[in-house]
């Protein structure tokens, strides 16, 4: 009787989960070319840059993976990890690190995942209502600066951003 019960309900579900042939084989998604996240990584070092600061600033693409890195020549080694993880969190959550630093806190919550930091320094870079990925930045006395400085960033390519998807 359990085998029968089984089966049906798998029928039943795999049966829910059919695609029509109305539904698209594939999906556009929208990627940010690596020529503007070259561009918007090299704003926010110049930005830092101009404070006397030497960062690291990662951009990841939608899916997380880094994109463009690029750590100045100061900077200490582990900011590019810790820039990577600020990207990625603030792609995530598709808000800035900043306004996250205080929303978790049970020992088991979203922000103790390993690959997530929690801090300011990361920024989601969306266009047209679409997320494209996220920078992060390290390596700042202050992660306001870090995220000042990948404001910056991302600043350098809003109209592109802006023009691109409409």
């Amino acid at each position: 009787m359990k085998k029968t019960q089984c089966a049906t309900l798998l029928a039943g579900a795999l049966l829910a989960c059919s695609v029509s042939a109305d539904d698209p084989v594939a999906l556009p998604i929208m990627r940010l070319h690596m020529n503007l996240a070259t561009v918007a990584a090299q704003a926010t070092i110049d930005a830092c840059r101009e404070q006397g600061l030497n960062i690291a600033v990662t951009i990841v693409d939608r899916g997380g993976h880094p994109q463009v890195v690029l750590r100045d020549t100061l900077a200490m080694p582990i900011t590019v990890d810790i820039s990577r993880h600020k990207a990625y969190a603030a792609l995530n959550f598709n808000t800035a690190t900043s306004a996250l630093e205080d929303r978790f806190s049970s020992p088991f919550s979203p922000g103790k995942l390993p690959g997530l930091i929690l801090s300011a320094g990361g920024l989601p870079i969306a266009a047209g209502g679409t997320i494209l990925g996220g920078i992060g930045v390290s390596g700042a006395p202050s992660g306001e600066t870090d995220e000042a400085c990948a404001q910056a960033g991302l600043d350098a390519i809003t109209t592109e951003l802006e023009m691109g998807l409409m």
